[in-house]
């Protein structure tokens, strides 16, 4: 391998690697997950894409990331390039690692609360295990900097902006990122070009991404903005909690963990946060889960269309994740929600992109460009490790 970079998601309870380099050998990848329960374990794949699943009972994210690199301890790791959800407003781009930005990503859990802790974990099991490893931070919060404050500005008294940086963030920056350059590189765009990159899996998000640059996105402050997601609501009234506190004597924890956990499609439909499932108890009949269904594509249509007056040109719209990626009836239903762009596609083309495929399914004729784009943000995030670290 060549320059390979260790690319690195750490989530409370798991951990994502993958291993990448500048050949053409296969990628090293894995999860270790259930961590710090009896169940944990590490599901690994080598690059013959062999697959090993190792027990680790009880395992810290420590204990995890020392199995981890022994795992690939023949292998001469260059740099390890973290993907942080929250960089606030200071990080407008990928950072070395240093004593100033692990501070900034332990802090910004009052932002972040179920990510940013465990990013700091990662990255301080690193350095614990190999001191002098280059480390480099990739914020999901960073591509969405270039927005104005038009589009990331809350109509709330300036001073909450102003001392406490309450304003709108954007959340799965590396994935909108890769989508629109790969777009651009497949498409046969103008010089001038504008996508609408609708990022759908259990979190969702819809960005627009002018001449390469995120102009505005769906997600806020926090992942909670926007759409409807596999357990998480989007957008609702803002003075809902306050009902369900003052009329039903829900607790702010409780109404918290609603929005974020027992909402979206699985609060919807009663079924599962999981499309998959949903879509398969309405092919069954389930009325609620085609209610699911119908709601979960008209908020991400509606956000298309709105996010569509931050474009400079509406060249096209991209979908990306496991459900942008996998399930070409939502797709469909999405599209169909938009009837005013001129949008015409193949339904044959469209039924065949699914499990990794790559390419488009408009017709000749369309006013908008239409592509299935696989995401790679461990590509992303190691593209932007190795700027960071002058190795391209």
């Amino acid at each position: 391998m060549k320059n390979p970079i260790l690319v690195l998601n750490c989530g409370s309870s798991s951990i994502k690697y993958a291993l990448l380099n500048d050949d053409d050998t296969p990628r090293i990848q894995g999860l270790a997950e259930n961590l710090g329960l009896d169940t944990a374990r590490i599901r690994h794949t080598d690059p013959s894409g062999e697959k090993t699943e190792i027990a680790l009972a009880g395992a810290s994210h420590r204990w995890a990331l020392q199995k981890i690199l022994g795992l690939l301890k023949d292998y001469e790791i260059a740099a390890v390039g973290h993907r942080v959800v929250h960089g606030g407003r200071e990080f407008s781009q990928a950072v070395l690692v240093d004593d100033h930005v692990l501070t900034e990503v332990k802090r910004l859990k009052v932002l972040a609360p179920l990510h940013n802790p465990a990013h700091a974990l990662g990255i301080e099991a690193v350095k614990a295990l190999y001191p002098d490893m280059p480390q480099v931070a990739v914020f999901d919060t960073a591509f969405h900097q270039t927005m104005p404050p038009k589009a990331f500005r809350y109509a709330i008294p300036k001073e909450l902006y102003q001392e406490h940086y309450i304003r709108r963030y954007g959340f799965h920056g590396s994935s909108h990122a890769y989508v629109s350059s790969r777009a651009d590189a497949l498409s046969n765009a103008s010089e001038e070009r504008g996508w609408i990159t609708a990022h759908l899996g259990n979190g969702c998000s819809v960005t627009a991404v002018g001449n390469g640059i995120s102009l505005d996105t769906s997600m806020g402050l926090t992942p909670l903005e926007g759409l409807v997601m596999g357990s998480r609501s989007g957008d609702v009234d803002p003075s809902l909690h306050f009902h369900l506190h003052r009329t039903l004597g829900y607790t702010w924890e409780q109404i918290e963990t609603m929005y974020n956990k027992q909402s979206g499609l699985v609060g919807l439909s009663g079924v599962s946060s999981d499309m998959r499932s949903v879509q398969q108890a309405a092919d069954e009949g389930d009325v609620d889960a085609k209610l699911a269904i119908d709601v979960f594509c008209y908020k991400a249509a509606r956000y298309i269309a709105s996010l569509s007056c931050a474009l400079p040109v509406f060249t096209g719209i991209v979908f990306t994740g496991g459900i942008g990626e996998n399930a070409p009836l939502i797709r469909a239903k999405i599209l169909a929600n938009l009837p005013h762009f001129g949008i015409a596609f193949n339904e044959d083309k469209n039924a065949s992109l699914s499990r990794g495929k790559e390419g488009s399914f408009h017709q000749a004729g369309s006013q908008l460009q239409l592509w299935v784009i696989p995401t790679d943000e461990e590509a992303q995030v190691a593209k932007e490790t190795k700027e960071v670290l002058g190795m391209v």
